[in-house]
C-alpha cells in the first residue's frame, strides 16, 4: 500500500525532529568547552542517583508498614520509627539530588541558548537585502523567540522527563519481577503501551491542531506590529476601526484554532487518566489477592501502590511533554531553516581587506536585476574620479537607487565590475567596504535610544567631543541643546520624535562620525521642504569636502553644483556632463530641469 501525502508528513516531521536534535547537542557538548562537559556529566550522575533513591524509597515505606504490622523482615534491620525516618530521608535525598542536578545544569543550558541566539541574531544580519525585504520582520521575530524557547524547553523535558521517566520505568520493572512476579511487570508494561501509543497518537494530531494555532497567532502579532509601526498613516486616514476589525479577524481564526486546541487536551487527558486507572486497579487487583493468600504481605500491598503512583505522576505529564518536545522541535527546525538560508552575498574565500588610496569609483558594463527576468540596469559604464562629487538623475524607474545598493554590496552585479581604487568589491570583506563609505538615505532611520546614541552609532566607543562636533558639522548641535535632557533625549521609535529635518541631522553627524572616504547620499533631501533642504545642503556639502560624493536624486536644484552628473534612463546613461553643459545640449536633463522649474514655480 503507498504512503498517503499524512503518512509522508509525518514522517519528513520526525526526522526533521532528529535532525533539529542533533544540532542541537553539540551545544550541550561543545570542543573544547572541559567546564561545560563537566556539569552535564555531573547532572546526569545526579539524575542516576535520584531515581535510584526513588526507586528504593517504596521498600523502606513497605518496611515499615510491614513493621507496624508485625510481618515480614525490615529492611535495614531497623523498628519502624527507624524505617519511617529513612523514608523521609530517601524522598529528602531524592528531592535533594533532583535540585542538585537542575542546579548543575543551569549553566549548561542557559550557555546553549545563548550561543544559539546568538548564532540567529547574527545570522540574520548576514542576510541579503533581498531576504529581508521579501520576510516579514514580526514573523523573524516570533520564529526566532519560539525557536530560542524551543530549545529550552527540549533541554529541560528531554533530559529531565523523558530520560528519568524511561530509567525510573526500568528500574521499576526490574524491581517488580525480583521482588513480585512476571504478571505485575506485564500488566505495568501492557498499560504503558497503550498509554504510550494512546497518548502519541492524540498528540500527533493535536501538534498540527498547535502549528494552525501558531500561525494564527503570528498572523494576529503581524497584524498589530505593521499596524504600530504605521500608526501615522492609520490615524491619516481614520482607520483606526478598519485596523482593530483586521486584527479582530485575525485573533478570531486564532481563538478558533485554540479552542479546538483545548477540546483535544480534554479528551487527552481523560484517555490517559481513564488507562493509567485500569492499570493501577489490575496491579493492585493482583497484590489484593496475593496478601488473601498469604503470598504477600500488607507492606507489599502498599510498596506496589507507592510504585504505581511514582510511575503514574510523571506518565499523567508524557502527553503535554511529548506535545510541547514536538512543538519545540518544530520551533527549533524554523530557527534552523533561518540558519540554513545560505547569504546571497558572501566574502569569497581569501577576501583582503578594501585599501583606499584615493576612493576613486568605477562601473564598467554593469547588469543587474531584481528579478532575473527583468534587468534594471543594461551595461552601464561609469567613473567617479577621486575627491570628486558625481550627481545620478534620473526619472523613477531608471535605476538610480540600484547603483548604490550596488556599491553597497547590498546585492552583487550579474554582469561586469564595480571596483574602487581598481579593487573589484566582490574580492574584498564585506565588512572593510562598508566601514569605507558612509550612506545617508532618503528617510533616516534612528533607534529608539537617545541622541546621544543615535550619533554615537558612527563610531564605537566615540568621545563626548568627537559625537558634538559631529553634530556640529551637521548643524544640529544647537538644535540639541535647547532641549530638557539635551543629548540624552529619547528619539522614540524609528525618531518619531523629531521631524524630518532634524533626523536627516542625526544621520548626517552618525555618517560624519564615521568619516568615510566614500559618501552616498541616496536622495538625501527628497523628503524634506524648500527651506529644511536648503539647510541640509549646507550640511551635505561640508559633509562631502575631501570625500568622493556619489548623489543619487530626484531633484535636480540640488545637484546642480555637482561635478558631473550623469542623466539615467532606464538602466542606461543617456547623457553626462556639468549643470551648464548639460541645459546646453538641451537633451533629456534639460527637459527633467525645465520641468521641474515649471513644477516649483506653480
Amino acid at each position: 500500500m503507498a504512503p498517503t501525502d499524512t503518512d509522508l508528513t509525518a514522517e519528513a516531521e520526525r526526522r526533521s525532529g532528529w535532525r533539529t536534535i542533533r544540532k542541537v547537542a553539540p551545544y550541550l557538548w561543545p570542543p573544547g568547552e572541559t567546564w561545560v562537559k563537566r556539569r552535564v556529566i555531573l547532572a546526569m550522575v545526579m539524575l542516576v542517583l535520584a531515581k535510584l533513591i526513588a526507586v528504593y524509597t517504596p521498600i523502606l515505606y513497605k518496611g515499615a508498614v510491614d513493621a507496624l504490622a508485625g510481618e515480614g523482615v525490615p529492611p535495614l534491620a531497623l523498628g519502624a520509627v527507624g524505617l519511617t525516618v529513612a523514608y523521609g530521608v530517601s524522598r529528602m535525598m531524592n528531592t535533594g539530588f533532583q535540585q542538585l542536578r537542575d542546579a548543575m545544569f543551569a549553566p549548561v543550558g542557559q550557555r546553549a541558548l545563548r550561543a544559539l541566539a546568538l548564532e540567529t541574531f547574527r545570522h540574520i544580519h548576514r542576510l541579503s537585502m533581498r531576504y529581508h525585504i521579501t520576510r516579514r520582520t514580526g514573523g523573524l521575530s516570533r520564529i526566532i523567540e519560539r525557536g530560542v524557547k524551543g530549545v529550552d524547553f527540549l533541554l529541560r523535558f528531554l533530559l529531565f522527563s523523558i530520560g528519568p521517566l524511561i530509567l525510573e520505568l526500568l528500574l521499576v520493572g526490574v524491581v517488580l519481577v525480583a521482588l513480585f512476579d512476571i504478571r505485575y511487570l506485564l500488566v505495568v508494561a501492557v498499560t504503558i503501551a497503550i498509554y504510550i501509543w494512546f497518548t502519541f497518537a492524540v498528540t500527533e494530531w493535536r501538534v498540527k491542531l498547535r502549528r494552525e494555532m501558531n500561525e494564527q497567532d503570528t498572523e494576529a502579532n503581524q497584524r498589530a506590529i505593521d499596524s504600530l509601526l504605521n500608526y501615522e498613516t492609520v490615524k491619516y486616514f481614520n482607520a483606526e476601526e478598519r485596523e482593530a476589525q483586521r486584527y479582530d479577524v485575525s485573533m478570531r481564526a486564532y481563538a478558533g484554532a485554540a479552542l479546538k486546541t483545548a477540546y483535544s487536551l480534554a479528551f487527552l487527558n481523560f484517555g490517559q487518566s481513564l488507562l493509567i486507572t485500569c492499570g493501577l486497579i489490575g496491579v493492585m487487583v493482583l497484590a489484593a489477592l496475593g496478601v488473601q493468600d498469604g503470598t504477600l504481605t500488607v507492606g507489599d500491598f502498599v510498596m506496589v501502590n507507592a510504585y504505581m503512583i511514582q510511575i503514574t505522576v510523571p506518565l499523567n505529564f508524557l502527553g503535554t511533554v511529548y506535545r510541547e518536545i514536538r512543538q519545540s522541535l518544530v520551533d527549533m527546525g524554523e530557527m534552523f531553516v533561518l540558519l540554513e538560508q545560505p547569504a546571497e552575498v558572501e566574502d569569497k574565500p581569501g577576501a583582503k581587506p578594501l585599501k583606499v588610496t584615493g576612493g576613486e569609483i568605477t562601473l564598467k558594463d554593469v547588469h543587474f536585476g531584481y528579478d532575473p527576468e527583468r534587468e534594471i540596469l543594461h551595461g552601464v559604464s561609469l567613473t567617479v574620479p577621486a575627491g570628486q562629487t558625481v550627481a545620478i538623475v534620473g526619472a523613477t524607474g531608471s535605476g538610480k537607487s540600484t547603483i548604490g545598493r550596488l556599491l553597497f554590496r547590498f546585492y552583487d552585479v550579474t554582469k561586469g565590475a564595480l571596483k574602487i581604487d581598481g579593487q573589484d568589491i566582490r574580492d574584498v570583506t564585506q565588512e572593510s567596504l562598508h566601514a569605507n563609505i558612509g550612506v545617508v538615505p532618503q528617510d533616516t532611520v534612528l533607534f529608539n535610544d537617545t541622541i546621544r546614541y543615535n550619533i554615537a552609532y558612527g563610531q564605537e566607543n566615540a568621545t563626548e567631543e568627537q559625537i558634538e562636533a559631529a553634530a556640529r558639522a551637521a548643524q544640529i548641535h544647537e538644535f540639541i541643546i535647547t532641549l530638557p535632557e539635551g543629548y540624552d533625549t529619547k528619539v522614540g521609535e524609528r525618531g518619531l520624535k523629531l521631524s524630518g529635518g532634524e533626523k536627516q541631522r542625526v544621520g548626517i553627524a552618525r555618517t560624519l562620525l564615521k568619516n568615510p572616504p566614500i559618501l552616498l547620499l541616496d536622495e538625501a533631501t527628497s523628503a524634506l521642504d524648500t527651506d529644511t533642504e536648503g539647510e541640509i545642503q549646507g550640511a551635505l556639502a561640508r559633509a562631502g569636502e575631501g570625500r568622493t560624493v556619489i548623489t543619487i536624486a530626484h531633484r535636480l536644484s540640488t545637484v546642480a553644483e555637482a561635478d558631473r552628473i550623469v542623466v539615467l534612463e532606464k538602466g542606461e546613461i543617456v547623457e553626462q556632463g556639468t549643470h551648464a553643459d548639460l541645459l546646453a545640449r538641451a537633451g533629456r536633463y534639460a527637459q527633467l530641469w525645465s520641468r521641474q522649474q515649471s513644477d516649483d514655480a506653480a
